[in-house]
């Protein structure tokens, strides 16, 4: 019971700040997913681990997640991760020896789904910008069909969730999170070979990502293809419409990126927020995969600026009253609003600049 309180408490304040670090959520496809009964998602992966916040707080579900075991290191985030219902996953990359640590986690994944609660992976093994779906692991096969051959009065449905960001690692983000019609997977189960059963479930969740997010055949026009859209300036948020661009080769011509009217706010935000900037930029030198610019950026400054900003409306209520401070707080979060949802979300490369000057 208590560990279900502190979620909810750290699920509302995250939804809270994913709403003022964004431009704009788009869900789509909420009433696909089961109300009960046992659920896995299986979400595509392009960008670190605020993917998860983005689906966790858009769904009326208590999520157990699957992250990979490299964000378990730290033994006191490793706590804190633990008492968010994250669990790790090991790969060969982490070493032959730790991939036997997976049949415990895999343990795990049985009971919650045997008790009707819901499990997040993310199938393409890692995270990746590119606007393609990969090839999925057979991973979260393996967890579907060993809870069924446990529990054979379980029925698990597998929903597969595509998350499109406009820019990944922008600020203020702008995303899309699609939910896709739920799979059956006791009969494909019970009526296919071990081997069969694995190939038809990772190609009916393949098919549906594709739908559900951009996709862009990773070949030899790939690099063309993107660059012709990002010169159309679309709104890669617009799923179902880019990917019919894609597929009919109708990408319409370039035109200019929208000029940003409120980038003054962006520098008083900047000074009202010094102390926590600096610390970002300090932070974002340390950080070697551009796929986590976006969770480090988020959870750094939601915590640090909900926290100095709170400091610094209580030292300003010391020399002029709580009625002034209360009123620099609601302030200081309103000018951050209004950039967060004023701001033009342009296309672009990923090797352009982000909005603190850095190359990307």
């Amino acid at each position: 019971m208590i560990q279900k309180i502190w979620f909810t408490l750290v699920w509302s304040f995250i939804k809270l700040g994913l709403y003022f670090y964004s431009n704009k959520i788009t869900v789509l496809g909420r009433k696909n997913i089961p109300k009960k009964g046992a659920v896995l998602f299986a979400v595509n992966h392009p960008n670190g681990l605020i993917d998860p916040l983005f689906v966790t707080t858009t769904n009326s579900r208590q999520n157990h997640f699957l992250v990979r075991a490299a964000s378990f290191k730290n033994p006191t985030i490793k706590k804190i991760l633990e008492s968010l219902y994250l669990m790790p996953i090991y790969r060969i990359r982490d070493g032959i020896k730790q991939l036997s640590n997976n049949q415990e986690i895999f343990e795990k994944c049985y009971k919650i789904l045997h008790k009707g609660e819901t499990l997040m992976i993310f199938p393409e093994g890692s995270h990746d910008k590119k606007r393609s779906i990969r090839p999925l692991s057979k991973g979260f096969t393996r967890i579907v069909f060993g809870a069924l051959e446990k529990h054979k009065d379980l029925e698990i449905k597998v929903v597969p969730v595509g998350i499109t960001y406009q820019h990944p690692s922008d600020f203020p983000t702008k995303v899309t999170i699609n939910y896709g019609k739920p799979i059956g997977t006791r009969e494909i189960f019970e009526t296919n070979s071990g081997a069969k059963s694995i190939n038809i479930l990772k190609a009916k969740v393949s098919e549906q990502l594709e739908k559900l997010s951009v996709h862009i055949t990773d070949d030899d026009n790939y690099e063309t293809t993107l660059q012709k859209l990002t010169d159309a300036q679309v709104d890669f948020t617009k799923v179902n419409e880019v990917n019919k661009m894609i597929q009919s080769e109708s990408i319409p011509n370039s035109k200019n990126a929208k000029t940003n009217f409120v980038k003054p706010l962006l520098y008083l935000i900047i000074i009202n927020s010094i102390i926590p900037f600096f610390i970002w930029k300090i932070v974002r030198n340390k950080i070697d995969e551009i796929e986590f610019i976006d969770t480090f950026r988020f959870a750094l400054n939601w915590f640090l600026c909900s926290f100095f900003y709170s400091l610094q409306a209580y030292i300003v209520s010391l020399y002029f009253g709580k009625t002034i401070g209360l009123f620099y707080f609601t302030i200081s979060a309103f000018i951050v609003l209004v950039y967060a949802k004023l701001t033009p979300t342009n296309a672009k490369k990923h090797k352009e600049f982000n909005e603190f000057g850095k190359q990307i």
